[in-house]
């Protein structure tokens, strides 16, 4: 069971990014997908959520700015980032959790991709 996120670099305050996370060796339809993300000296914090039926929710920071989806067909998931800030940089991390809503706390996912660079220069 894999999660293989991808998409990070390094872009201009106000630029946009797409994050995809590509899930490999089971199907992750039923799963809660959602993206953290964790700055140098701060803990991970959830960025954005999304359930199977695609009810999402997000961190109020980004709210209005990024949008999360899914291709369960393609065991996909994506964020895309718009009028990115510095702020917003950090490692960008695709998980999977069993659980039935999208949940706050990194401790409560069972499945981690390898985390992608974002970096916003102002």
């Amino acid at each position: 069971v894999q999660l293989q996120a991808s998409g990070g670099g390094l872009v201009q305050a106000g630029d946009s990014l797409r994050l995809s996370c590509a899930a490999s060796g089971r199907s992750f339809s039923g799963h809660i997908m959602a993206w953290f993300r964790q700055a140098p000296g701060k803990q991970r914090e959830l960025v954005a959520g999304i359930t199977s039926g695609g009810l999402t929710k997000y961190r109020a920071s980004v709210e209005g700015r990024f949008t999360i989806s899914r291709d369960n067909a393609k065991n996909t998931m994506y964020l895309q980032m718009d009028s990115l800030k510095p702020e917003d940089t950090a490692v960008y991390y695709c998980a999977s959790s069993r659980s039935t809503r999208v949940l706050n706390s990194p401790t409560l996912y069972s499945y981690w991709g390898q985390g992608t660079q974002v970096t916003v220069s102002s």
